[in-house]
């Protein structure tokens, strides 16, 4: 082991990263979680699906507009605050929702929760990126695979572990389990982590873009209830979320700091080829999580658990590649590439699948798709530690999540279009032509980034 691997592993050990995986983990496993809940919710609180489907939505749209929010409350008071404040306001979350009497009530709680959860991914980029300059060490490869990871596997077990949960108590200990495990990372948090650097030094904060963030918020929040079709309201949302917007722009470019560096962004276009990526490669990705399974159940015909079973080993793949693809050597452009090219090739070997596909052939369509979920993660991240300024590292990790939600909520609206009412097999040839035009962007923006040349 080099000297700078073992400072490293001594820098990032379990002690210290404990906290913050569970800070990051807790939005995946509360994402996922959820779906097996929904039947429950609705005949306990007297609503039905068209209610309980915005308890998804709406963490969905919270966390996407909260992750660059506290990022910039991160770059500005302090990580290990920020981290903290989240924790506690999970904690918050999960006990109003074990208690809540309405589902007006529990709409609120999944809003905490949202805002809550949205802390831990920015505060941890921050933590770790400050760490590893302070010593003075090389990109932390192993401490960014173990938050991707915490990220991959909590994501995948969300569902069986609320099926144990719902089935042990019911849908409230959904909610009330974030209580224990929230208040252990606040402590450890707090036990464990360094204060903030300018709160020990005591030296003052920089101003906090209030207005810039309400604009930001009210930009984005808008622009996704109009992308998720709100019917009547559409043009209402669109003509609010354009002229936000235009007020967003036109004050950023003012202010003396702003919530978004506008400049600065424009100009680091390797960095926006990092968003487009992890943005085009999720459509894809959750387009083929939530399609494929629809597609093996209305024109395959298979029942639920061996839908579960087929799956299973493209679950396994992105773990485990998440976990150690970034110790099987190669750079990590070279993962990139093999991430659009394995996209690439799922998407074309969809074209043409039928309700008569050897099932042999349907497994191994998703193992592609699992190593392009495996790999992309970690590699995209290693990337955005690299291109994003230390002093904007919170903001810029929480739009680097941004962009993973909106590229997830986008693959609802291509699944819509190419299935309409029944995953037939024609809709599934059109979800596949689709999906290869993305992927096929997907591998010229990779080419074409020479700067993922420089990052080790």
């Amino acid at each position: 082991m080099t000297k700078a691997a073992a400072s490293g592993a001594t820098a990032f050990g379990a002690r210290w990263l404990t906290p913050l995986v569970i800070g990051t983990l807790l939005n995946a496993v509360n994402s996922s979680m959820i779906a097996v809940t929904l039947v429950p919710i609705g005949r306990d609180l007297g609503v039905g699906a068209t209610h309980t489907v915005w308890l998804v939505t709406v963490l969905y749209l919270t966390t996407a507009t909260a992750q660059p929010v506290m990022g910039r409350i991160v770059d500005t008071l302090g990580a290990r605050r920020v981290l903290t404040a989240g924790l506690a306001a999970v904690v918050a979350a999960g006990l109003l929702g074990a208690l809540a009497p309405s589902f007006w009530v529990l709409l609120a709680a999944r809003i905490l929760l949202g805002v809550g959860t949205a802390a831990g991914f920015p505060a941890a980029m921050a933590m770790v990126r400050a760490r590893a300059d302070e010593l003075d060490l090389p990109t932390p490869s192993n401490a960014l695979s173990v938050l991707a990871t915490s990220t991959q596997a909590s994501m995948a077990v969300g569902p069986t572990l609320g099926s144990l949960l719902v089935g042990i108590g019911d849908w409230r200990w959904t909610f009330a389990v974030n209580v224990p495990v929230a208040a252990v990372g606040l402590i450890l948090a707090l036990k464990w982590l360094p204060p903030d650097e300018h709160v020990r030094r005591g030296g003052p904060r920089p101003p906090l873009d209030l207005a810039g963030i309400g604009l930001f918020t009210l930009t984005l929040t808008t622009s996704l209830l109009f992308l998720m079709g709100p019917g009547d309201l559409g043009v209402l949302f669109l003509g609010t979320g354009g002229l936000a917007g235009a007020g967003l722009v036109w004050w950023e470019l003012r202010v003396r700091d702003p919530f978004l560096d506008l400049r600065a962004l424009t100009a680091n276009r390797p960095l926006l080829a990092t968003y487009l990526r992890q943005g085009s490669g999720y459509l894809v990705i959750y387009a083929f999580l939530y399609g494929y399974p629809q597609w093996l159940s209305e024109s395959h015909l298979l029942p639920e658990a061996a839908i579960g079973l087929a799956m299973l080993p493209m679950s396994i793949t992105t773990v485990t590649l998440s976990a150690f693809g970034a110790r099987l050597g190669g750079s990590v452009r070279a993962r990139l590439v093999l991430t659009a090219g394995a996209l690439l090739a799922g998407a074309v070997a969809l074209l043409p699948m039928s309700a008569g596909t050897a099932i042999g052939f349907v497994v191994a369509v998703g193992l592609l798709f699992g190593v392009g979920q495996g790999l992309s993660t970690v590699a995209n991240q290693t990337v955005l530690y690299a291109q994003a300024p230390q002093d904007r590292i919170g903001a810029l990790s929480g739009l680097f999540r941004t962009s993973q939600y909106l590229g997830a909520l986008a693959s609802t609206s291509v699944l819509a279009a190419a299935y309409g009412q029944e995953a037939t097999d024609s809709g599934l040839g059109t979800l596949a032509l689709v999906l290869t035009g993305v992927a096929a962007v997907l591998m010229a923006v990779t080419l074409a980034d020479r700067s993922l040349r420089t990052v080790r």
